[in-house]
């Protein structure tokens, strides 16, 4: 009994009254703004004890950015204060600055490519211009009579295009079933087929032409095509007849075939000339040429000589 007298014993928990436990909401946020004021103070503390010069735990100094001006043989420094020290071992040789040197092309005079691709560019916009000068579209009519129509199918569907460049009323419709009439032409099948000339293809009072872009190169000049209608009509009233121009291709024909075929045996003649000329040069080189000797003197006023390389003899006179 002594013993359990002695012996502590621990109070009960003390009981808080309902009224101590009850905070108004004015409170809650006052206590929230404190915390987050101590722990806002806690992390500056931290900071400054981490980028002091004070020594960590492992008697090292903290890991931070030395700064420019730091005495510390670790400060950053500038590059050209303390140039490297040239070696010796290495012999003489030359130190070039790489981020100073320029690109010659070898020597050789290239174009800048910038200049290149500017005057490319100026040019498709120049042939653009061109195009689109005769892409412009007229406006239509509400009076349906005052709208112009197709020669062929009386639609008003009418190919602008067609109508501005040729002059010439007709819809997409037509010109795909009639192509012996609407089809165009290039420069080169007029020229050839149609025998005109460069000076009347340019002409556009007597030909009027539609510009293309050239499939080759966008920078390349712009293709001439032309109406072949017009074209034929043209070239009826240039040579008189269609019967007057196939006899004039083929009087042309025939003349490019005699000056071929009169170049092919001028070159067969000089080459034929040229070979008898090598033969003839090359045995004239392998005759014999006799080397002969000293002068024997014979009687009667009479020599003899030798060929040294075949024997052949001769008598000379001796006066």
């Amino acid at each position: 009994m002594a013993d359990s007298s002695a012996r502590t014993i621990t109070p009960p928990p003390h009981e808080r009254t309902s009224t101590t436990l009850q905070l108004t909401p004015e409170q809650v946020k006052q206590i929230e703004i404190n915390r987050l004021k101590a722990k806002a103070r806690q992390r500056e503390k931290e900071q400054e004890a981490s980028t002091s010069s004070t020594l960590n735990a492992n008697s090292k100094r903290p890991l931070g950015v030395t700064p420019a001006i730091s005495k510390s043989p670790t400060a950053p420094t500038a590059s050209g204060s303390k140039p490297l020290k040239r070696d010796s071992r290495l012999g003489t040789y030359f130190e070039y600055d790489l981020s100073k040197m320029v690109n010659s092309k070898g020597g050789f005079l290239l174009e800048d490519r910038n200049e290149i691709d500017d005057e490319v560019r100026r040019k498709e916009k120049e042939r653009e211009r061109q195009r689109a000068r005769q892409n412009l579209d007229p406006p239509m009519h509400l009076d349906p009579s005052l709208n112009p129509k197709c020669v062929e199918c009386q639609s008003m569907d009418i190919d602008q295009t067609f109508k501005k460049v040729f002059g010439c009323l007709v819809c997409k419709k037509c010109q795909n079933e009639k192509p012996e009439r609407y089809s165009l032409l290039t420069k080169t099948e007029c020229k050839e087929d149609y025998l005109l000339t460069d000076p009347e293809l340019r002409d556009e009072e007597l030909l009027p032409h539609l510009l293309k872009a050239n499939p080759h190169a966008s920078t390349y000049a712009n293709m001439m095509l032309y109406l072949r209608y017009q074209v034929e009509e043209f070239a009826w009233s240039k040579w008189g007849s269609p019967e007057a121009l196939d006899a004039e291709y083929e009087r042309r024909t025939t003349e490019k075939k005699k000056k071929k075929n009169k170049k092919f045996e001028q070159g067969l003649k000089e080459l034929r000339k040229r070979t008898k000329e090598g033969i003839w040069q090359r045995r004239r080189d392998e005759e014999h040429k006799h080397v002969f000797g000293a002068l024997e003197r014979g009687q009667g006023g009479t020599g003899k000589q030798v060929c040294h390389t075949c024997g052949f003899t001769i008598d000379v006179e001796v006066i």
